[in-house]
């Protein structure tokens, strides 16, 4: 059993958001124990796990301490997994079933674009519990039940946000998107993300929450394509572009910085 440690959305490492690859023996998955684990003990934001059947893969996430629905940044890995160990010719494109639907990569250039639905948030009343946990004066607060995405008024107000995380697992079993606009060229607007509940405090950079980012700031910047920075401690970058389908196009890199060999059996 291989696994690999992959920096995503980044060129270089030691930057982006370092997602653990799990390259499965056969085409059965194996117990969910055993999955979990190994996340426990790779002890990053998310650890991948795929076996092949009939040309596609079974995807599945886990944090070390729960598996998840939908994660970007270690699906990006596990393409670059794919094509640079050549158990895939990078002109192929790559599918993905997991539990949030049919997912898919795909090289452009010497970058990796991920086919990712876009999902809506709707305006909700702002809450008190959540603003002072994250201590935030909102602009804007949206949910679509699963996750919060809140618009606050611009980067330095973003950087210095030092939540507290006892308080924010009190505020329910969702995860907090922070977002403000960019006031700089080279970027469309910036982000930061939030989900103690399920054993990520703050996570690098979250291909999975430019789902909901892209078509927010496409509709509010009247864009297609956009460029945006995960201001987080080790941040990254993305390339995000809403396609007509009611998709997003998210475009990034991703190093590899090891790989290693399991001894351990299945207990």
């Amino acid at each position: 059993m291989k696994l690999y440690q992959v920096d995503a959305f980044t060129k270089e490492f030691f930057r982006g958001n370092p997602a653990g690859v799990c390259i499965l023996p056969g085409n059965v998955m194996p117990h969910d124990r055993l999955l979990q684990n190994i996340a426990m003990e790779m002890n990053l934001s998310e650890t991948a796990f795929f076996v092949k059947e009939n040309g596609e893969y079974t995807l599945r996430w886990f944090t070390p301490e729960a598996e998840i629905d939908f994660c970007g940044h270690a699906t990006l890995a596990t393409a670059h997994i794919l094509w640079e160990t050549g158990r895939e010719g990078t002109e192929k494109e790559l599918l993905f079933n997991t539990k949030t639907g049919r997912l898919s990569a795909k090289k452009v250039g010497d970058r990796i674009e991920l086919n990712f639905p876009a999902i809506e948030v709707r305006e909700v009343p702002s809450d008190e519990a959540i603003n002072r946990a994250l201590g935030i004066i909102p602009l804007f607060t949206g949910t679509d039940g699963k996750r919060h995405l809140i618009e606050i008024s611009g980067y330095d107000e973003l950087a210095r946000i030092t939540p507290d995380f006892n308080a924010l697992r009190s505020c329910g079993k969702t995860l907090f998107m922070v977002t403000c606009g960019s006031e700089k060229p080279e970027y469309d607007f910036y982000s930061r993300f939030f989900a103690p509940m399920v054993g990520i405090n703050e996570d690098p950079v979250t291909g999975s929450a430019h789902s909901y980012l892209a078509p927010y700031w496409s509709k509010k910047l009247n864009k297609r394509v956009m460029r945006s920075y995960q201001a987080s401690r080790r941040g990254g970058e993305m390339e995000c572009e809403m396609t007509g389908d009611n998709r997003v196009l998210l475009r990034g890199n991703a190093v590899t910085v090891f790989e290693i060999e399991m001894k351990a059996g299945t207990p």
